[in-house]
């Protein structure tokens, strides 16, 4: 609250007004939070993981996720093709640089052949660096 000291006789008079830079300055700051961490929080493709106990590596500036999901569809990115598509959606994606990794994310439920099919698409297209992306592993009991 503050207090102005303005002489109209004997009497002090309160203002009544609200700080408000606090408020602004809190603001300000929880804009800028969420403004990086919102990038950070995006999940493109809904894909349930596996776990694996490997130590988790850092991830690279601009990733290129394939990704493939239970019902049998694959996607490139956000962008849905299919299994004859992969190829060109990859070289989109990468600017035709196959020393590029590429992640392969792919739902528990899909069989060991689904996985082999899409790696086998990709190394006929060039790409050679493949990693497979898990979620870590709880440890304890």
């Amino acid at each position: 609250m503050a207090v102005q000291l303005a002489r109209d006789g004997d009497e002090l008079v309160e203002t009544h007004d609200i700080n408000v830079t606090p408020f602004i300055d809190v603001m300000l700051v929880l804009l800028i939070i969420f403004m990086v961490a919102a990038p950070l929080a995006t999940v493109d493709v809904p894909v349930d993981l596996p776990s694996a106990a490997s130590q988790p590596q850092p991830r690279p500036d601009k990733p290129i996720f394939v990704s493939l999901k239970a019902d049998s569809s694959v996607t490139v990115g956000d962008s849905q093709v299919t299994f004859d598509a992969v190829a060109a959606a990859l070289n989109a994606a990468s600017g035709n640089n196959k020393d590029q990794r590429v992640f392969v994310r792919a739902d528990r439920s899909i069989n060991y052949g689904g996985v082999m099919e899409l790696m086998n698409t990709m190394r006929k297209a060039g790409y050679l660096k493949v990693a497979l992306v898990a979620m870590e592993a709880k440890e304890g009991p």
